[in-house]
């Protein structure tokens, strides 16, 4: 996988390679330093890099969105990264003023960072954003349909198939169905407490 210190969401998009784990967007300057800082610890611990963001201004928060290989992330593991995260983060002190610190699972409305994302979600509801128009729209919404040649196909509303080049895309991310609901209920396990 790979996290390099001068890309927002790991490493740069290689098309020549066939990198799956090419990420959408590049940074430097802050969020490249606190990548850097975050990636080989959570590399280490078993889990992939989702997402950095830092927002607001008055005491911002820094997400860190991070997921195992399997796409799991429980509450316990929330914690886990939180702890190793923030110490690190101490160390590192790439934040100068106060902040708070939220590590979060990319949840079902995940955001789409990785070209894998796109194959791995396949057959799933999203919408996608992207930087510059294409034909004049900058907007799409519809199924999912995998990649072909770093071109992200879906499925539109009214039956069209459409190639949106994965460079292209600004922003994307899955979108709550009630079918997402009934997968997700169907993997996690259920308890049931005293009656």
């Amino acid at each position: 996988m790979g996290c390099g210190p001068t890309f927002l969401f790991g490493r740069c998009l290689n098309m020549d390679t066939g990198d799956t784990d090419a990420r959408l967007h590049q940074a430097s300057g802050l969020l490249a330093r606190i990548e850097a800082a975050v990636c080989p610890a959570l590399e280490a611990m078993g889990f992939e890099l989702v997402r950095v963001r830092l927002t607001g201004t008055k005491r911002p928060t820094l997400q860190i969105m991070a997921e195992r290989e399997n796409g799991e992330m429980s509450i316990s593991d929330c914690a886990q990264v939180s702890r190793a995260i923030s110490a690190l983060l101490d160390v590192e002190d790439p934040v100068k003023d106060e902040y708070t610190l939220e590590v979060s699972s990319p949840g079902l409305e995940r955001p789409l960072t990785r070209l894998k994302d796109f194959n791995h979600y396949a057959g799933n509801l999203a919408k996608i954003e992207l930087a510059k128009p294409l034909n004049g729209r900058r907007r799409f919404r519809g199924v999912l349909d995998g990649v072909t040649d770093a071109q992200v196909r879906l499925l539109l509303d009214d039956g069209a198939m459409i190639a949106l080049p994965f460079d292209g895309i600004d922003e994307a991310q899955l979108v709550l169905t009630d079918e997402m609901i009934r997968k997700s209920l169907k993997r996690t396990p259920h308890s049931t407490g005293p009656e």
